[in-house]
C-alpha cells in the first residue's frame, strides 16, 4: 500500500535550529513566518505541518534552547558541592553562555518576550512562566543548602535571596547586549557575591 503525503526534503532537527537562531537574533516579535521559512529552507507550510505555527515552533525552540545555552547554568546549580559555589558557578555559567561570540550577546528567555502586541500575550505568559521556574530551581538549590548543613536560614529568607539573584542573571543578560565584555560581567558577579555573606547570615538571637 502506497504512504499518504509527501515526504519530508528536511531534516526537523536542523530547522529547528535555524529557527532558533532567527528568534535569538530578532526575537519573537521581530521574527515573521516569512524570515523562519527563508532561514530554515522549507516553505511555510511545512513549517505548520511540522512544527505547528509560528507560537508553537517558538514554544519548541524555547525547549531546545532550554537543553542547549540555557543547561549550563542549571547544571552548576546542580552539580556544585556547596550553595555558595553553586550561586557563583551559576553566575559565571551565565556570563559564559551570554557573551560566546557564536551567539547573540543576551538571554532569549529574557530579551526574547513580546512587548507589547495583544494577540502575543500567551507566549509573554510562557516566558513569564518558563522565568518563574529559573526562580523556583534557584529557591530550591538555597532550600536543598539549608537541608545539607551548609547555609543556615538566613534571616533575609529563601525567596528574597533567589530573586536577588535571578535578578542579577536578568540584569547580566542586559548588560551583554548592551556590550558588557566578558570580564566587565566578571565585576558584576564579584560584587554579587561580596553580598553573600550578609544575604545569607543567620537571624541574630538578642538576649531577653
Amino acid at each position: 500500500m502506497a504512504t499518504r503525503g509527501r515526504p519530508r526534503t528536511f531534516d526537523p532537527d536542523t530547522a529547528l535550529r535555524q529557527a532558533l537562531e532567527v528568534f535569538w537574533e530578532r526575537g519573537y516579535e521581530g521574527t515573521s513566518l516569512n524570515d523562519l521559512a527563508q532561514a530554515m529552507g522549507i516553505a511555510s507550510a511545512s513549517i505548520y505541518a511540522c512544527f505547528g505555527g509560528k507560537e508553537d515552533l517558538f514554544r519548541k525552540v524555547m525547549a531546545l534552547y532550554g537543553t542547549t545555552s540555557g543547561e549550563p547554568p542549571r547544571r552548576a546549580l546542580r552539580e556544585q558541592p556547596t550553595t555558595r559555589a553553586a550561586i557563583h558557578a551559576m553566575l559565571r555559567a551565565t556570563a559564559d553562555e551570554i557573551t560566546r561570540p557564536d551567539a547573540p550577546h543576551y538571554c532569549m528567555l529574557i530579551l526574547a518576550a513580546p512587548t507589547g502586541a495583544v494577540e502575543n500575550h500567551a507566549i509573554r505568559e510562557f516566558l513569564a512562566g518558563l522565568r518563574h521556574d529559573q526562580l523556583a530551581t534557584v529557591k530550591d538549590r538555597l532550600a536543598r543548602g539549608v537541608a545539607d548543613g551548609d547555609l543556615t536560614a538566613p534571616h533575609a529568607g529563601l525567596d528574597a535571596i533567589a530573586r536577588y539573584y535571578t535578578t542579577v542573571v536578568q540584569g547580566l543578560s542586559l548588560q551583554a547586549r548592551d556590550g558588557a565584555t566578558r570580564a566587565e560581567l566578571e565585576t558584576v558577579i564579584t560584587c554579587a557575591m561580596a553580598a553573600w555573606d550578609t544575604l545569607t547570615s543567620a537571624p541574630s538571637h538578642r538576649a531577653s
